[in-house]
């Protein structure tokens, strides 16, 4: 006797499967738009878009693939990718597919993937081959994990991505003295944010993809820091961070001091 498509778990099922990772797969194309991690009927829930809104800036384009699926009369497909997890193994399962998948729409990165998350093996080198940024900075700051950098002799690059733009605490962003671009752990630079700006095209007309979808986000106007403070924090090739509270775990904005 065929088994239909389950639209939920029932007790039993929910008891013996636990914590797990699953993935949401559009069917039109076949790609995976959203891995989380979940108990009980949570992946159907997503599926089907009932989860209620979270406090992040990325749910609506996830919610807005779900919505154009069922437009054309099809479902979202769903997968368990791992179940019987711990709190630790779901986290570490659901870091691996999100970098595994890049065209995803979750809000924030896999846990531990700004630090110890997708690498070649001579990005891992290098990491553990530069000094260690100091453990106790006497300077207001504001880390910012940038993600898709090609070159991290880039100076540009790096200057663009970390100041455009964030869902940021702009009064904390205000105080801060300096703001330090991370890359997988990595400080690689040090500037001064002159002004926190409305992330709109007005306000930043030199960044060609800023077209005012983002102006509930900011970014800044500024300058790299002063010669000593950019040794201190990023010296010639970058400096690593071992301060656990300096690191980014999922979310892209750490504040020291501010």
């Amino acid at each position: 006797m065929p088994i239909e498509e389950p639209i939920s778990f029932d007790e039993n099922v929910q008891y013996r499967i636990g914590k797990y990772v699953y993935r949401l797969i559009d069917p039109r194309c076949g790609e995976t738009f959203y891995v989380g991690k979940g108990t009980g009927n949570r992946v159907f829930e997503h599926a089907r878009g009932d989860i209620e809104p979270e406090p992040d800036a990325l749910l609506p384009p996830k919610l807005d693939t779900i919505r154009a699926i069922k437009a054309e009369g099809l479902q979202v497909r769903h997968v368990i990718h791992r179940h019987g997890l711990n709190d630790d193994q779901a986290f570490l399962v659901e870091a691996a597919l999100i970098d595994a998948y890049p065209k995803l729409t979750n809000a924030v990165s896999g846990h531990g993937s700004g630090d110890t998350g997708l690498m070649t093996a001579r990005e891992i080198v290098i990491k553990y081959g530069l000094p260690e940024l100091v453990t106790d900075p006497p300077d207001r700051l504001v880390l910012i994990n940038i993600r898709k950098l090609d070159k991290r002799d880039d100076a540009k690059a790096i200057f663009q991505l970390v100041r455009y733009c964030w869902r940021i605490n702009k009064a904390r962003a205000e105080k801060a003295d300096y703001v330090l671009a991370v890359l997988r752990g990595v400080v690689l630079g040090a500037y001064v944010a002159d002004q926190w700006l409305p992330a709109t095209r007005e306000n930043f007309p030199e960044i060609e993809y800023a077209d005012g979808s983002e102006a509930h986000r900011w970014g800044f106007r500024g300058r790299a820091a002063p010669p000593d403070v950019w040794e201190r924090y990023v010296g010639d090739f970058g400096k690593r961070i071992v301060q656990p509270e300096l690191r980014h775990d999922q979310y892209p904005i750490r504040y020291w001091r501010c």
